[in-house]
């Protein structure tokens, strides 16, 4: 290939791994904590980031008490697709949703936002925080310390959270440099994103396994057996979980 995209990929996975280690164990033990007390995970992301909550949402080895925070109009199947870069900056848009939400002390909320500066993710942490939630940014440091706050509050994600998981992505979110072509093209936030996402989970179970829990997970309903499993874990948590 003429471009080195996976090489670079391969390369910040295991540097943010490197550097995160720590922080990807507090969050799960938060996580697994909640799980334990009968909370709930809550997910949010404005446009592109929601694609983190669409991948621990209803997930087959993925987590049944993940609860998707999916605010109308900041969403990809939204159209004009660019609606989403104007409502996640507008003041209390996203506020004015989130605040429908039962979240509550004891629940964790992940807020996903790779740059960190608009609106939209600042209301959903700040919100949660005022619930007694414990708030969890996955942002790119990097990125968002090189912009300005765009949110009226003059926060950024990453000055609101109690906890924040730097995913390493540069800024502008593009990783491959062509050779006359000043514009960065392929992103990496989604990737580097799934893959610390999935390894918080993957030790929230462990954590809950070394407790003596077992973990609340989603079969593959193509497997065998799959949709039953599957419905008694959703029955359980129905009414708690906003897509039940």
């Amino acid at each position: 290939m003429r471009t080195d995209y996976i090489p670079q990929v391969l390369r910040l996975l295991q540097e943010t791994y490197a550097r995160q280690q720590e922080t990807l164990q507090t969050a799960a033990t938060w996580i697994a904590d909640a799980l334990a007390s009968d909370g709930v995970l809550y997910v949010f992301g404005a446009s592109h980031a929601g694609i983190i909550t669409e991948e621990l949402t209803y997930r087959a080895g993925g987590l049944v008490p993940v609860s998707p925070i999916f605010v109308p109009g900041l969403t990809c199947d939204v159209r004009p697709l660019p609606l989403t870069s104007a409502l996640e900056r507008i003041d209390g848009y996203a506020l004015a949703a989130v605040k429908h939400i039962p979240i509550g002390a004891g629940d964790v909320v992940l807020v996903h936002s790779v740059s960190g500066r608009n609106a939209a993710p600042v209301e959903v942490a700040l919100y949660a925080k005022q619930q007694g939630a414990k708030v969890i940014a996955l942002t790119s440091l990097d990125y968002s310390r090189s912009v300005a706050p765009r949110s009226g509050t003059g926060y950024r994600l990453f000055e609101v959270a109690d906890l924040v998981i730097d995913n390493g992505a540069p800024r502008g979110d593009a990783i491959v440099q062509l050779e006359g072509f000043p514009q960065p093209v392929a992103p990496v936030s989604t990737v580097l994103g799934a893959a610390l996402v999935n390894a918080i989970v993957a030790e929230v179970c462990a954590i809950l396994l070394e407790r003596g829990i077992t973990p609340p997970v989603f079969m593959s309903a193509n497997l065998d057996g799959g949709d039953a499993h599957n419905a008694r874990l959703m029955e359980r948590y129905r009414g708690r979980v906003l897509y039940l």
